[in-house]
């Protein structure tokens, strides 16, 4: 661990390297107590960069020998520093040779090479690989390589690596090889190899252009049973990238290994992609619903960084967003077509939003708030953050927005036609789209550049006279650190307007009017019902002509861009929205704008001292949730999503101090509230969609199945016997996981006698599966009922394991950010836990400590007594000797910002 202080590293700095990297050739001797690994580097001296020092980067390492041009290097005549392994005027072609040996099994970090349950594993990306041999590790530095892997049989029999496989045997010693030979140029972030005692399922695959490759998912014996989805996941995801995007696989086999210590939820290694069994396994018996649309969703991700990330990658890590923001917007896009309907794409953009209000918002108003495009870092593991993904894919989606699905691909094309096997920055990608359209997409180069989340206020007037309906928007964007003031951002924002029968109203605007009013709009059609208002400046105004009675605004349509939009709707015209909007967007949108409402004065109300009783409710909320909830035209996954209440942390974010206990409080009053007001109508929807027969996670089934759930847990917040044994009858009863645990939870959530007895149940019959194991302590960790004292116990528990960070985040981490009101108690207990488990997890593994650390960093926001309790623990944080640079890094900018 480090004690200096950190290194900032800032992207004004950035200088190419020195020397560059043409071949990688590597042998592997794999123990897991020392493992040898010799390499030769072909290197050429970088000519803009003449006389500078060679430096190889390395961590964790011995070095055995050290050879230059075939010449063994005495100890003078290299420096073996704080993590670099430096050579002074070096020739300007150099063969060198490199002996390094590593300790895998005592390798708790993940990063570089590392045993898990006997087997090993990589994880370079995206400075591990410097834990394997000194190397001048940085994504600009790309070579070709060839690598041998070498190993016990009996104890390793499978060996795999980059690339394609072109030579293996036996040793004659007990071991054997394999030698794996990746022909496109990487960086060393997508180094990858999988040693050990491995099953695989595997197929053979016949691409667009009539090749065959292989594809293999690889999982411990007794998994194989599990693999058939992510294969088939992988397979969609293969067909996709070929039809949407004309990209095609470009190895002779694709293959995924399943570890089950991850610090991530997987890697995309240059064809051996490395994931998370969290992201691979999954039967009915073991897998929710959730848990097959994310396996969907992260198996194709990883696949689509085969070329957006693999084949063009980021010059440095401040372009991180140009690989993970695109790619998670192509998964995205892949998810939602594999769903195939329009309700069904509006579902995923609605999943997909919440994600970004619920975590990138906050980030973006804290401590660790960071532009896409970052200006500095001090560890870069921090900045693998939602900002740089979830933001970072509405920055991308945006400019589909502007140019439209046709515009959007002719930019991709010519982004892969410049760039192809090289290392670039996000400004390359925005030149492609803006030369591909003939657009000057400048200004659009803020949304890279500035942090923050701009606010959109919108005020609106109408003539009825001259039948004009006048939009004006004004845009402003808070300081972040370092940035206290902003310039106007180039965003897009759709409109519609609806007539007083909900009905949509074809959308003409002003010739030669106001500022801006003709300019940065386009459509499909001559008589648009949705138009995209291009908001280039401070204030701008737009004039719809031809509008023959005052209609309701539709704001914002599909969430347009990453924005908080303000508009002063009443309760009944967000009660039509959500009755009649022909955007299922905004629809959601009107009722979550409508409860949030209701929940912030509630909040007031107790703050103030008043009792949470009915007095204090009105019937439009109730009203809105029982037109929803008895709309069978609408489909069953959208209504689950618009009746299910904001969440206490979205509600935190619109106080500006954070009282949880209130929050909480309100919000289970208010769920007690609709489930006893909408009793009979929740227990019709519950009767409406069960999903009888056979198992299946299509999307139409597993929509059911969550409305059928949210009416269950709806009926046991009135915690009574009735809801206790629905509950009951339906775990007894089910034949799939979601079923089973969505009644779990809501038995534990409850007062119900069997809640313990269905816990007991639930571990017997699943002990031997890790993963439903992570689910029992996650369950546990957020209900209402586990207080700190709880969590601890659960710690003493054999399952549980700080080593793993599955097991860790399924316990720890949901009881500090999932269980607000537990968390945030008034005697600072919990700030008190969460300071020790910090501390505990940076000695292991500080990846994972830095993200623990990250729970605290909005504590300034909460109130007085509950701030006092949060500083003293950072306090403790900070005082710890030995912090890694993650942990220190979030600790550092919470405490000062």
């Amino acid at each position: 661990m480090r004690t200096d202080t950190p290194h900032t590293i800032y992207r004004k700095d950035y200088a190419s390297p020195s020397f560059f990297v043409d071949t990688v050739e590597m042998g592997f001797d794999l123990d897991p107590d020392a493992t040898i690994v010799a390499t030769r580097l072909t290197m050429r001296r970088n000519p803009a960069s003449r006389g500078k020092t060679l430096v190889l980067y390395g961590e964790s390492l011995r070095l055995v020998a050290l050879r230059m041009n075939g010449k063994a290097l005495s100890k003078r005549a290299y420096t073996l520093g704080h993590g670099t392994l430096e050579i002074a005027n070096p020739p300007d072609e150099v063969v060198l040779e490199i002996e390094t040996v590593t300790q895998p099994s005592q390798n708790t970090s993940l990063m570089g090479l590392y045993v898990s349950n006997g087997n090993f594993f990589t994880q370079c990306e995206a400075e591990g690989f410097r834990k394997i041999t000194f190397f001048p590790d940085r994504p600009d530095v790309m070579a070709t390589y060839k690598v041998m892997l070498r190993a016990d049989k009996e104890k390793y029999p499978v060996l795999l690596g980059n690339g394609n496989l072109v030579e293996q045997g036996d040793l004659g010693d007990g071991r054997h090889y394999a030698v794996w030979e990746d022909p496109f140029r990487k960086p060393s972030y997508l180094f990858a190899l999988v040693a050990g005692n491995l099953v695989c399922q595997e197929e053979t695959f016949r691409l667009q252009d009539g090749r065959d490759a292989l594809l293999q998912v690889w999982v411990e014996e007794g998994n194989l049973d599990k693999t058939q989805h992510a294969m088939e996941s992988l397979k969609n995801s293969i067909r996709w990238d070929e039809e949407r995007f004309g990209l095609e696989l470009d190895l002779d086999r694709f293959m995924i290994v399943a570890v089950s210590d991850f610090n991530m939820g997987a890697m995309e290694n240059k064809g051996l992609n490395i994931f998370n069994t969290k992201y691979v396994l999954a039967n009915p018996r073991i897998a929710t619903d959730v848990d097959f649309a994310n396996i969907e969703s992260v198996v194709g991700h990883e696949y689509f960084h085969n070329w957006t990330g693999n084949r063009v990658t980021c010059r440095d890590w401040f372009q991180l967003s140009l690989k993970e923001g695109l790619t998670v917007f192509r998964d995205q896009e892949f998810s939602a077509d594999m769903i195939g309907t329009d309700s069904g794409r509006a579902v995923k953009r609605i999943e997909d939003v919440r994600v970004l209000r619920q975590a990138q918002f906050p980030e973006d108003a804290g401590p660790m708030a960071h532009p896409v495009r970052p200006d500095s870092y001090v560890e870069i593991n921090n900045f693998y953050t939602v900002t740089i993904y979830e933001k970072g894919s509405e920055v991308v989606r945006m400019y589909q927005t502007l140019l439209g699905r046709d515009g959007f691909r002719k930019g991709m094309d010519l982004y892969f036609q410049r760039h192809d096997g090289q290392a670039v920055e996000c400004d390359d990608f925005r030149r492609a789209m803006a030369d591909a359209s003939g657009r000057n997409l400048d200004q659009f180069e803020l949304w890279y550049s500035q942090a923050g989340t701009p606010r959109v206020t919108v005020a609106t007037r109408y003539d009825e006279m001259s039948n004009i309906y006048t939009m004006s928007f004004t845009q402003s964007c808070p300081p972040t650190p370092g940035q206290p003031k902003k310039l106007p951002f180039h965003i897009p924002v759709a409109v519609g307007l609806l007539d007083s029968s909900g009905r949509d109203i074809p959308l003409r605007l002003q010739k030669g009017g106001t500022e801006g009013s003709s300019e940065g709009v386009h459509a499909n059609d001559p008589a648009p019902t949705t138009m995209v208002l291009e908001l280039t400046q401070q204030t701008q105004t737009f004039d719809f002509v031809g509008v023959l009675e005052q209609p309701v605004p539709s704001l914002l349509r599909n969430f347009s861009a990453p924005v908080v939009l303000e508009y002063d709707y009443t309760d009944a015209e967000l009660g039509f929205l959500m009755a009649n909007d022909s955007d299922p967007f905004n629809r959601w949108e009107a009722g979550q704008r409508l409860a949030l409402r209701r929940m912030l004065s509630l909040v007031r109300e107790v703050k103030q001292g008043a009792a949470l009783d009915a007095s204090l409710l009105d019937t439009a909320l109730t009203d809105a949730f029982r037109v929803t909830l008895t709309d069978t035209s609408l489909d069953p996954a959208f209504r689950e999503l618009a009746l299910t209440l904001p969440s206490e942390s979205v509600v935190a974010e619109q106080m500006e101090v954070v009282d949880p206990q209130a929050i909480h409080a309100v919000r289970r009053f208010l769920r007690r509230s609709l489930a006893q007001a909408l009793r009979a109508e929740w227990l019709a929807a519950y009767e409406a969609n069960l999903t009888p027969g056979e198992y299946s996670p299509d999307a139409e089934s597993a929509g059911k199945r969550g409305l059928k759930n949210l009416a269950l847990s709806y009926l046991l917040d009135l915690d009574e016997s009735d809801g206790h044994q629905l509950a009951q009858s339906q775990y007894d009863a089910a034949n799939n996981m979601t079923d089973r645990l969505s009644a779990l939870g809501a038995l534990v959530n409850s007062s119900a006698p069997g809640r313990e007895d269905a816990l007991a149940r639930f571990y017997d019959e699943f002990e031997n599966e890790a993963l439903v194991i992570d689910k029992w302590f996650s369950l546990q960790a957020v209900s209402y009922n586990t207080d700190v004292e709880a969590v601890r116990a659960l710690m003493r528990h054999p399952a549980f394991s700080l080593k793993n960070p599955n097991r860790a985040r399924s316990l720890i981490f949901s009881f500090c950010s999932g269980n607000p009101a537990q968390f945030h108690a008034p005697d600072g207990s919990g700030y008190a836990y969460w300071a020790e488990l910090v501390i505990t997890l940076n000695a292991l593994n500080p990846q994972v400590a830095a993200r623990l650390a990250r729970v605290m960093d909005r504590w300034r926001k909460y109130e007085p007594a509950l701030q006092r309790n949060m500083r003293n623990a950072l306090e403790d944080v900070a005082a710890a000797k030995s912090l890694s640079k993650d942990v220190l890094e979030v600790i550092t900018k919470s405490l000062a910002n």
